[in-house]
């Protein structure tokens, strides 16, 4: 899955300079406020170059953070290692063992829909479970499977930025709700010499129905689903949904 991020990590944040992630960060905080949750040590898992972690690390949460990526990691190294309080690792969401409990686990930015086996799923809630302490807050968001279908899916983007030029081709697989993404790149830092690589992606469209039954499965209580970014109930063409789940 994380190994397509390999050359992907050294342009990822130019390219998802339109997410603001403060206040992603901002968002999170008013759901710890919503639920009376003061959380002093957390989880994020899948925390690619280390855009939300700098928030929290810089705002004094112990945090742990990792990612199946060498390259994420290395570039979320540069951003984080003046803090003294926070630890990085390289490790995987479906098998990671910290002999840790957290008051609270994260992870943003569709990570989940990468996980794209059913059974694998329950596995990493499994997981988060076992990681967290009694009463601890599980956050987490999906790209949905309207977004996938009907946006993203079988449809083709290509964007020009001088320095970086990519087309995005994408294919949606009805009968496995799976969404492959097949990107192309063309990097440049003369303007004149271009060198290209090629990207390949998965994510599957799960339901809110399908990520709550799993989280109630896998032992969580009072799962809750919003659109992105509120506290408001999902519609038909939602793009985002987060999860709000209690041991």
């Amino acid at each position: 899955m994380i190994n397509s991020y390999n050359k992907f990590a050294y342009i990822y944040d130019e390219l998802m300079n339109d997410f603001d992630y403060q206040d992603w960060y901002r968002y999170i905080e008013e759901i710890f406020i919503r639920y009376k949750k003061e959380p002093k040590e957390i989880l994020e898992m899948a925390c690619g170059t280390g855009n939300l972690s700098y928030y929290f690390a810089r705002d004094g949460y112990k945090l742990t953070c990792f990612d199946a990526s060498h390259e994420m990691l290395s570039m979320a190294y540069k951003k984080l290692n003046r803090f003294k309080n926070i630890k990085m690792l390289n490790l995987d969401m479906i098998d990671f063992n910290l002999n840790k409990k957290f008051d609270c686990v994260l992870s943003i930015c569709d990570s989940i829909n990468y996980i794209t086996d059913k059974d694998d799923l329950l596995i990493v809630f499994k997981n988060v479970w076992n990681h967290m302490k009694d009463d601890g807050v599980f956050i987490f968001d999906i790209n949905s499977e309207y977004k996938l279908k009907n946006i993203i899916g079988n449809n083709t983007f290509i964007e020009d930025r001088g320095d970086i030029y990519y087309s995005w081709e994408n294919y949606f697989d009805e009968e496995e709700n799976i969404c492959d993404f097949y990107l192309t790149f063309f990097l440049s830092e003369d303007g004149i010499n271009f060198i290209r690589f090629d990207e390949e992606h998965r994510e599957r469209a799960y339901s809110s129905i399908e990520i709550l039954e799993l989280l109630r499965k896998a032992g969580f209580k009072g799962g809750e689903c919003f659109e992105c970014f509120t506290f408001e109930e999902p519609n038909a063409r939602s793009e985002r949904l987060n999860f709000i789940a209690f041991k």
